[in-house]
């Protein structure tokens, strides 16, 4: 699972990150809401952790940024303010869920894996095209190297890898790794497939997904002249 956490207490945001760790996740820790916007525009994530108060950016305005670009992933809000108005606002903005501080350990991670359910496993272990590898156990994508992918990701690259012989529209990928999220747009699809491009460039993989926003993608093996 992969986590992005903003939040602006360093001693918190330290002792958080290593608890995500100790449960096997990958984390990446953000101190404010502009390097937290930085983060989510490079790569995708299971869950966002999300404190209210921080500086530059507060954590509505994050949230609020997050899904004026179609990012649906799941938000979970930290607070200290434990007026309703403010718990309102936040779900209202868009948030999944809400934890006031201080909160115990314990709850943390079971409201993170309740808004993080995974699907249950495919029927394969592993698929392949040429030397690029799709580990569904690990959740990783591998040619040269290796990088973690989220749930989304993987989804969308699983179903590109089972479909290289045809090119599937942006309306069936919404359908079939967006499901019932209304709130996934064209404009998703486009993120997604903009983040696993720059990871299939990143572990050096011969495949890239091809197709333009709104349309049909595929994954295609990359000839060398």
């Amino acid at each position: 699972m992969k986590i992005l956490l903003a939040e602006d207490t360093r001693d918190l945001n330290r002792a958080v990150t290593v608890l995500f760790q100790l449960q096997g996740c990958e984390v990446d820790s953000a101190f404010d809401g502009e390097q937290a916007l930085d983060y989510l525009k490079n790569d995708s994530y299971d869950c966002v952790v999300l404190d209210i108060m921080m500086p530059k950016v507060d954590g509505l305005g994050v949230l609020a940024e997050m899904r004026k670009r179609h990012i649906t992933t799941p938000v979970l809000l930290l607070t200290a303010k434990a007026e309703i108005d403010d718990r309102v606002a936040g779900l209202d903005a868009g948030a999944d869920d809400y934890l006031p501080k201080p909160f115990a350990a314990k709850e943390l991670l079971a409201r993170v894996r309740a808004l993080t359910r995974r699907r249950q496993k495919d029927d394969f272990v592993e698929l392949r095209l040429g030397s690029l590898v799709l580990n569904a156990d690990q959740y990783t994508l591998s040619s040269s190297n290796s990088v973690r992918l989220s749930n989304k990701e993987f989804d969308l690259m699983a179903l590109l890898m089972a479909n290289t012989d045809v090119a599937l529209s942006t309306g069936y990928l919404l359908d079939h790794v967006w499901k019932h999220d209304e709130t996934a747009r064209e404009d998703t699809v486009w993120l997604y497939v903009a983040y696993l491009n720059r990871k299939l460039q990143a572990i050096n993989a011969s495949c890239t997904i091809s197709g333009t926003k709104g349309g049909s993608f595929q994954l295609t093996e990359v000839r060398e002249p």
